[in-house]
Formats: structure tokens, sequence, C-alpha cells
């Protein structure tokens, strides 16, 4: 029997097992077993050759266009960038990631344009390892979706889960050390479900014998499975609808409920025509509001604020650490403190550290040592 018909048998198999306490251990030991087999088939896929799509990362930050063929990428890209790929109306017409650089805000934002999946993608049908190894690559997700297809987002959402890539989600919280001896120890926080029996169960099927495992939060089986493989990716997600201007308004409601049943909240959705350019504005927004970018005007001494090309920084918290690892240089050997205007500093030319948070639209200057 091959990989992929045990693969099948494993999912089959835990399909069928309904779950509750007393079948807990033997699902997490099937999960365990389908992970590290998928984990061996995707090893022998990729060291089968073929050709990647090695794209360079460029700009501030990187979205990836992820749908399928036909749904319209290449004109988006088009209209948003400076990108120049190939369209036609037929399928299958984007035949390489074509990179494009949105300026937006004063950042560059590059927008990769991979050609689009087809079912199969996580399993290497139509290139599709290739194309998902360059979406691992991105800052964010933007799922481009026919409003005529909504219910497609099921299964690129799960090609993407199915190439390790966790969307909208942070890394458990789950710690793991080898020891020499002991066997394995498991120590939960109160708000744990998963029972110490299975927790070892997994680890064991994942080659650990001795070990010592410290779990907090509601973690799941398939989390715990993440933490052992240590492989995934955590990424932002949005979804914009593509090809509004085709629907009457009566047909919003459907849509909104077809957005719905695939668990997506219409409310932050981006409806857009490619072709006929409208509602890029707010597309542009909301990828600038996912990404979590500000903008940082630096005070150069003797000549003044520089508002033509701010310094972008992209975190949740950025810091002036952070500004100063982006400016390279020098600037963290002669540190010596910065003085910071805007929304974070509580008086103007607060005098701060590099622990700082700053806030989109700060002013910041950096004092150095001679």
């Amino acid at each position: 029997m091959g990989l992929e018909e045990e693969i099948e048998d494993l999912r089959e198999e835990i399909s069928e097992t309904p779950y509750n306490k007393s079948t807990e251990q033997h699902i997490g030991r099937l999960k365990a077993k389908l992970a590290e087999k998928k984990e061996k088939l995707a090893k022998q896929s990729s060291s089968g050759g073929g050709q990647g799509y090695a794209v360079e990362k460029t700009g501030d930050a990187t979205v990836a266009l992820v749908g399928f063929p036909s749904v319209g990428k290449s004109t988006l890209i088009n209209a948003l960038t400076n990108a120049d790929s190939e369209v036609a109306a037929y399928e299958f017409t984007t035949l390489n990631v074509n990179p494009g650089m949105l300026q937006y805000n004063g950042a560059n934002i590059q927008i990769l344009d991979v050609p689009g999946l087809i079912e199969g993608a996580a399993g290497g049908r139509g290139g599709g390892k290739e194309v998902l190894s360059v979406v691992r690559t991105a800052d964010l997700v933007v799922f481009l979706l026919s409003v005529f297809e909504i219910e497609r987002y099921e299964r690129l959402n799960q090609e993407l889960y199915d190439n390790n890539i966790r969307l909208d989600s942070s890394p458990p919280n789950v710690s793991i050390n080898k020891t020499g001896k002991g066997g394995i120890q498991v120590t939960l926080a109160d708000d744990v479900d998963l029972d110490t029996a299975t927790i070892k169960g997994v680890l064991r099927e994942h080659g650990y014998i001795n070990a010592n495992v410290t779990i907090h939060g509601d973690t799941t089986i398939d989390e715990l499975i993440d933490a052992i493989m240590d492989n995934r990716v955590y990424l932002p997600s949005m979804v914009a609808v593509n090809k509004a201007d085709l629907i009457d308004e009566s047909y919003l409601p459907t849509v909104n409920q077809n957005l719905q049943s695939q668990g997506i909240d219409p409310e932050p959705a981006v409806f857009i025509s490619a072709e006929a350019q409208r509602g890029l504005e707010s597309l542009k927004q909301s990828m600038w509001d996912r990404l979590g970018l500000i903008r940082v005007y630096m005070d150069k001494p003797g000549r003044g604020v520089d508002y033509e090309e701010p310094l972008v920084l992209m975190d949740d918290a950025c810091t002036v650490e952070d500004a100063i690892t982006k400016l390279g240089g020098n600037f963290a050997d002669r540190f010596r403190f910065a003085r910071v205007q805007g929304t974070s500093a509580q008086h103007d030319n607060q005098q701060v550290g590099r622990d700082h948070e700053l806030a989109d639209e700060d002013i910041l200057r950096i004092i150095t040592r001679r």
C-alpha cells in the first residue's frame, strides 16, 4: 500500500470515529500518524524535482492573491500595480508568479499574482505545491472570490491548511523540550481540556520518548500536532469579492448569506470589480489595515521632517527598536535615545528609549553618539 492510500485510510478512519473522551486518545494517535505520513509524502513530492517559483520579497510587505483560475487575479494586479500579467478570457492564463508593486500611503506593497489554484493543489496537482510555497512567504493572504462562486472559499482555505498554512490564528502555546530520561512529563494549565494520556500518545507517535511538555490555553489535538511538527506558518487573511458590478442590488443579500455560510463575515469583505476598477481604494485600505502597517516620518538633522518617504513598519506593536532595525547602518550601536511627536507621545518631543511603541504618522528623531 502506498503513502497516498495510507493517508486516505487514516482520513476515513478519523472521519468515521465519533469524537468523545473515550475515543480522544485513539483519534489523537490517528491524527499524529496522518500528519507524519503527509509530511513524508510532501518530502517525496518535493524531491522529485519540478520548477518552483522563486520570487524575491521586496518592498515593505508582501501580499499573495489566492483564487481559482479565471477569478480575475491578473486583471486585479494590473489595476493595482505596475505589473504586466498576461490576461485572456480563458482559464489558466497566468503562467508564472507575477509580482507587482502597489504604492500606497508611502509604502511599497509587493503583490503576487500566483497561478490559479485547482483542487488538489496541496498534493501537487497543477503545480500547486510550488504555488503554495510562494503563498507561505507572504505577509497577507487575500482570497479573491467571484461573486457567483463564493462556495469555492472552503476549498481554497482547505488547500492552504493542507500545506501547513494557518490563517488568522496564533501558534499554540505549547513548549516541548526533549530530555535524556524520565519519560514524557506533562504540565497543563487549568484551561487545557486535553488529557495527559492523549498528549503522551500523540508525542510518542512522533518519536518522543523523554520530554517535558507544557501547554497553556484550550489546545486541540490538531494544534498540539502543529506545535510538534513546527513547520506551520501563521498568516492574516482577508476576502475580496470580485465581479460585484455584474449583480443586481437585490442579489446582495444572497451573496451575504453565501459568505456567512462559508464562515466569512460580510462586513469586512471588500466588494470590487477588477475589470471596471471599482472598490479598489477600499481594497487598498483594507490590505493596509490587515498588514498592520504604520508610517513613521523621520526627523533628519539639518533637513527637517521627511513627509515624502516615510519609514514603513509592519507590526501590531512597532517600537523604536523596530525602526532602528529597519533603518540599518550603525544606528543600533550608536543609539542614545529618541524623540517622538504624535499619537504615541505624551507630549511633543518626548524623550523615549528603544522599547517605546510607535503609532501611525509619528515623527521620530534618533539621537546617536558621535
